[in-house]
């Protein structure tokens, strides 16, 4: 793969990173509960199931969801109900006083502990069927024929997935400036991200099997 055309990926990963979806809207979310710095577990855990969703793509399970309604229909629900989960549990979140000192010293039993961010962050990237058929439709048009296939699915896939750690970062600190606002409008905020989240799980129940 040539300098340019890698150039050519970057731009199009960091795109559709900063486009807002929902491993965006969990790193926002949780660095309001648990603060800047441990929200980094939960980014960490979208990367890590951007590996396997990138991994799935390249073994064909995107031509198979493609072609296959039921599988595809499975895996659309999986994925929705997951988002719908987390926005009711944001919206009817007691924590509509996030204090100004999240993330510092636990001073509550059900803070979540770094492996649940973890696997928080994994779970979000994992049960999203667009994310599969994305890969398989991006991956494709940057794959140069008679090279090593994996060498190519550990550049372009780390390549995406330190856009989508950028991304996260960028939105986590944009957040962190404007935190003090935020706080004062504790209430409004989990509702705003918890609709968001139910409006991004109705949205994937409305896509239709075969996404181009």
């Amino acid at each position: 793969m040539t300098f340019p055309h890698w150039l050519l990926f970057c731009g199009v990963s960091l795109l559709m990173c900063f486009t807002p979806g929902p491993a965006v809207l969990l790193a926002v979310s949780n660095s309001m509960d648990v603060g800047a710095r441990r929200t980094a577990f939960s980014s960490v855990g979208s990367s890590a199931g951007i590996y396997l969703v990138s991994g799935l793509a390249m073994l064909g399970m995107g031509a198979i969801l493609s072609m296959s309604a039921n599988a595809f229909l499975v895996m659309k629900v999986v994925g929705a109900m997951y988002l719908i989960w987390l926005g009711v549990k944001r919206w009817r979140s007691k924590d509509a006083l996030i204090s100004s000192d999240a993330g510092q010293a636990p001073t509550d039993r059900r803070e979540r502990k770094n492996w649940q961010l973890l696997v928080q962050g994994l779970g979000v990237s994992l049960t999203n069927p667009k994310s599969i058929l994305f890969f398989s439709a991006l991956f494709p048009q940057f794959i140069v024929p008679g090279e090593p296939l994996f060498t190519q699915y550990l550049l372009l896939t780390t390549t995406f997935a330190i856009c989508a750690l950028i991304s996260h970062a960028f939105y986590v600190a944009l957040i962190s400036l404007v935190k003090r606002h935020v706080v004062a409008r504790a209430r409004l905020f989990n509702r705003i991200v918890g609709g968001t989240f139910i409006a991004l799980g109705l949205g994937l129940l409305n896509t239709r099997h075969k996404l181009g």
